[in-house]
């Protein structure tokens, strides 16, 4: 079976190349560039399955690679490493579809156990579909299909999406959304989850769903 492929981009050379090490000793193969021009050339030539990315770098800034390489691809995993911790920071990056922000420094372990369960979510999601209402919902491939119409979803949207489709008909907590798809419940967070489902809301033109919100509780994804 071929190893699961990691992009690490980030201009600290000394600190990356442990990095690199340790995630390697878990049965993954990192591949590393120390800028994000670099970072580019090398994801268009082995598409990884996960890039790991600094924000502040030469050539090529870590928000501008990911925007770029969101343009024509919403599968791939981002998760930004980087000291810059404003809340400000943290909302551009969750608006250009990155899939984690971790707060430099951080433990390897933490870092370690991140990768392991985003992988471990897509195995399992890859044969799974939600037949709701009109709609047929494809989380492994991230879209939906409605009046023979497919619309595609962000990694994000993906993820809540299917965290209420399991629970159909049945509220969901906002800080349970907020744990377990941003991993923490903070107010830039929920900020976030706010814009996506307003997004998630425009994508679902079945009239028959609504996702309607509970004051002071969370959502809940309806079939009428």
């Amino acid at each position: 079976m071929k190893k699961l492929q990691i992009l690490l981009v980030d201009d600290d050379i000394k600190n990356s190349l442990l990095l690199k090490r340790f995630i390697e000793a878990e049965g993954y193969e990192v591949v590393y560039a120390n800028n994000g021009k670099v970072g580019l050339e090398l994801y268009r030539e082995i598409r990884p399955n996960l890039i790991l990315l600094d924000i502040n770098m030469p050539e090529l800034d870590g928000f501008e690679l990911a925007r770029l390489i969101r343009q024509n691809d919403k599968r791939v995993i981002i998760f930004f490493l980087t000291d810059r911790t404003d809340k400000v920071d943290r909302l551009h990056g969750f608006s250009l579809k990155g899939n984690d922000y971790i707060p430099k420094p951080f433990y390897p372990e933490e870092l370690i156990a991140k990768i392991n369960e985003r992988f471990e979510s897509l195995i399992v999601n890859q044969d799974v579909e939600y037949q709701i209402g009109d709609t047929l919902f494809r989380p492994n491939l991230s879209y939906l299909t409605y009046n023979g119409e497919t619309h595609s979803l962000s990694v994000r949207q993906t993820e809540i999406l299917q965290l209420l489709a399991e629970n159909l008909g049945q509220p969901v907590e906002r800080d349970l959304i907020l744990e377990r798809i941003w991993g923490d419940a903070s107010y830039s967070n929920s900020l976030a989850l706010n814009v996506q489902i307003t997004y998630l809301r425009r994508l679902l033109l079945d009239p028959r769903l609504t996702i309607v919100s509970i004051k002071k509780k969370g959502y809940v994804l309806r079939v009428d």
